[in-house]
This record gives C-alpha cells, sequence and structure tokens, in this order.
C-alpha cells in the first residue's frame, strides 16, 4: 500500500516535471488506414507517458434543441464497454499508478491516460474500447444524465456568477451554434433518447475525427506496433463528418442587458467579436488581452483595484475559437461602486490602447510573458500531448507547437493598436450587468 502510495507521489511530481530538454519539440506523424491520425512525441527524461486521444466535436456540432451532448459524453465515455465492467474504467487507470481526466470545448472534447511508461500498451487499450463499442444503455445514461445535471447545479446555477459565460455567448450570438455553452441545458439532456446519443457517438466519435497523440517515455516503433494492434481494426464510421459553416452575421449596434443573480456585489462584463484561432489578427488580440488582464501588473489591475479602488477583480480572456469568437473583459465592483461607473473605468482602459501605442518597455514585457506563457504550456508530456492535438486539429499543421510563437513574435505595437481600433468598437459588444437579485426586488418595490 505505501508503494503504491509512493509511485502515485512520484508520477505526480514527475507530471510537473518539464517534457522538453531542447526548444523544438520532435514528433512523428501518421494515418491509419481507417483515418485516425497519429502524432508520437519521445520524450525520455521521465518513465511517464500521456495517451490521448482528441475527437473533433464540441458543443457547435450539436442541435439547437439537443444541448450538451459533447459534454455528456466526456462522462459517458468512462462508462466502460463489453470488455471493461462499469465502473472499472477509472480504477484500471489508478490501479496502475495513473491519472485520466477529459475536457470539452465548444470545438472538440480532449481524453487522456497519465501513466508510468510500462503502462502504454493499458492506456492504448482503453481508448481503443471506448473508441470501438462504448457502453451506452440506460443504467450509465440515467447515472450520468444525474452527474449532469448536478454538475450544471454546482458549477453554474448556484455559484455566484456562474451564469456569465453562458450569458455573454447566448446574447453575442445569434445563429451561429457558439450561442450555447458545452455545459448544456438539463431539459435536453432529460429529453434525449439512448438512440440520440448512440447515432452522435457513431457520427462522431469514429477514427476520422480522432487524433491518437502519445507523448512521453516511448519507442517509437513498439509504439507504433500497439497502435496498430489496438486501432487499425476499428471500422472508419460510415457517415459523412460536416463542420457547421453558419456564418454569424456583422453585429452593427451595442446589445446591453442586466442579469439578476445571487450575488453582493455588482459586475460588468464587456464581449466584443474577434476573429476566429489562427488568423493575422488573433494574435494581436491575444497579446492585448495579457496587456490589459494578466496578472497584477496588467493595465485593468492597476488602474481598477489598485488606484481607482474601484474593483476587487478584473479580468479579461480572448475566446479564442475555431470560428471567430469573444474577447471577453470581466469587473466585479467594490462595495459601493455602481455597475455603470465600473463600466466608465473599463472603457477608458480599453480607449486608451486604440488612442495610444504602447510603451517599449511594456511591449518588451509582454513579450516576455507569451514566451513564458508558451513555455508553460509544453511543460508537461501531457500539455504537449494536448497542443500537438490542436494544432493538428484546428489548423493541419502540427508543426505549429515549434513555429507559432514567431506569429506572436511578429505582432508590433502599433498592430496591437489596429486591432484595438477595428475589434474594441461599441458597435461590436455585448455590455452585461451582473446586479444583486435584491436591487432587482427594490427596484420592482418603487
Amino acid at each position: 500500500m505505501k508503494k503504491k502510495f509512493l509511485f502515485t507521489f512520484l508520477l505526480s511530481f514527475l507530471f510537473m516535471l518539464p517534457a522538453f530538454a531542447e526548444d523544438e519539440i520532435e514528433f512523428v506523424e501518421f494515418d491509419l488506414d481507417n483515418g485516425l491520425h497519429v502524432i508520437l512525441h519521445k520524450d525520455n527524461s521521465t518513465p511517464i507517458v500521456a495517451v490521448t486521444v482528441m475527437y473533433h466535436v464540441g458543443s457547435k456540432n450539436e442541435l439547437a434543441d439537443r444541448t450538451g451532448f459533447a459534454h455528456f459524453f466526456e462522462h459517458l465515455m468512462f462508462e466502460g464497454s463489453p470488455n471493461i465492467p462499469r465502473g472499472e474504467y477509472m480504477k484500471l487507470v489508478q490501479n496502475a499508478g495513473g491519472q485520466l481526466n477529459a475536457n470539452t470545448s465548444f470545438d472538440r472534447t480532449f481524453y487522456y491516460e497519465i501513466l508510468p511508461s510500462n503502462q502504454l500498451e493499458l492506456g492504448l487499450w482503453l481508448e481503443s474500447e471506448r473508441m470501438l463499442h462504448l457502453k451506452i444503455d440506460t443504467v450509465g445514461v440515467e447515472t450520468q444524465r444525474e452527474v449532469v445535471k448536478e454538475e450544471r447545479r454546482q458549477g453554474l446555477e448556484n455559484q455566484p456568477y456562474g451564469s456569465v459565460w453562458e450569458e455573454t455567448f447566448k446574447h453575442a450570438y445569434k445563429v451561429h451554434p457558439y450561442n450555447w455553452t458545452p455545459i448544456g441545458s438539463a431539459q435536453y439532456i432529460d429529453q434525449a433518447t439512448i438512440d440520440e446519443f448512440m447515432s452522435f457517438y457513431k457520427n462522431f466519435y469514429v477514427p476520422q475525427n480522432a487524433t491518437l497523440t502519445i507523448a512521453g517515455d516511448i519507442d517509437i516503433d513498439k509504439t507504433e506496433d500497439l497502435i496498430e494492434k489496438y486501432f487499425s481494426e476499428i471500422p472508419r464510421g460510415i457517415k459523412e463528418i460536416n463542420l457547421p459553416n453558419v456564418i454569424e452575421p456583422e453585429q452593427t449596434s451595442e446589445i446591453k442587458d442586466t442579469v439578476f443573480d445571487n450575488i453582493q456585489l455588482p459586475a460588468v462584463i464587456e464581449a466584443y467579436h474577434i476573429p476566429a484561432l489562427g488568423t493575422e489578427d488573433y494574435y494581436a488580440i491575444d497579446m492585448l488581452t495579457t496587456l490589459l488582464a494578466t496578472g497584477q501588473s496588467s493595465r485593468l489591475y492597476k488602474s481598477l483595484v489598485d488606484q481607482q479602488q474601484k474593483a476587487v477583480y478584473v479580468g479579461a480572456f480572448p475566446a479564442g475559437l475555431e470560428d471567430p469568437g469573444l474577447f471577453i473583459a470581466f469587473a466585479v465592483a467594490n462595495v459601493g461602486v455602481q455597475a455603470d461607473s465600473l463600466q466608465i473605468s473599463v472603457d477608458e482602459e480599453i480607449k486608451k490602447v486604440k488612442n495610444e501605442l504602447i510603451s517599449e518597455e511594456e511591449f518588451q514585457k509582454l513579450r516576455n510573458q507569451i514566451e513564458t506563457q508558451f513555455v508553460s504550456e509544453n511543460a508537461t508530456v501531457a500539455g504537449v500531448a494536448e497542443n500537438l492535438s490542436e494544432y493538428h486539429v484546428f489548423f493541419g499543421d502540427t508543426d505549429l507547437i515549434n513555429t507559432e510563437i514567431e506569429k506572436y513574435m511578429d505582432v508590433t505595437r502599433e498592430d496591437i493598436k489596429k486591432a484595438a481600433q477595428k475589434y474594441l468598437n461599441d458597435t461590436n459588444r455585448v455590455i452585461l450587468y451582473y446586479l444583486p437579485k435584491s436591487s432587482k426586488t427594490s427596484t420592482e418595490s418603487k
């Protein structure tokens, strides 16, 4: 028992160590006859391996009256198979001293196991089992319905400001499926039938829609043999996989609304439409986000929290997506500060980056932050595996893991100013005031 604990602790520690010693991340990639794309990255510095599968399916692939399917499958995929009894999937990984998890976004779903490298075959078998014949039955579906609904209650409905993401995208998108978020609707998950879940599985969780990425302490040739053994006979999906081709109309006027929530302090959310991942302007917008709200030395934090003391929290997030996404600024007011006053201060900082070039000193700091971020994201074998997968899935260019930093380094101070002028405009934004429910009651009683 002590040995197992010590090994699991060691695995967790090794998981945090750098995954590469050189600047360039080397890899090999190939396709199986069934369409499965495979990426292998060898790093023998630590005795661990990440076995990952990314399916090119997210919430944007769902129907408007059946939202939440991709997130539902994030849970259902751990239900087992004809060869893995219910409840055993996680135990098999944990008993081998490993870790596992999954995450779902608007555009893709990612599954991974982090294992001692001598357990590579176990990870491959587990992933092949759920790709080949996942168990989808009444017991599993009903169990996961309740799990997903409880996750929604705890993470969104019963959490202060928990609905910010959902409300922002609902207001910002009228026709594109980014209108709903990956958590989905409990109502539609309840209404869905087993046949509908089975159809979604057979459509999207197939080899030609998946990328198998393995990073860590592996022998390339032996790993290729194991992949052939476990994945080559999985049949190709029979349905054509179509990505949504809906284009969101250009927003031409400001959208403003109020959300009353179980909160004590007001908040202001500003969301601006921005270009898709990988486009030239996206890199400038991403850097602008770092400038405005990454860390306590960022512009919004120094101005709103330190100097004016109008906010207790500020943040900005570039929701970089496969289709055009959002730049989101979020500020929580200090005690006694009204939402409209807080918005004025946020807008003042945005106006500055539109009207003035950032200083050379600030620009160099920004470049350093971006470089540090790249190193951090590739600091574990799991991080390397996920990034390799995303570069292939979204861009068709896996080597961007080594070269995308150059796109950021090519951004100039003038580019950042131009991007702010182009996208951070009133007619291109959604503004949400989050107010305490008590203020709604007070207003109605007057």
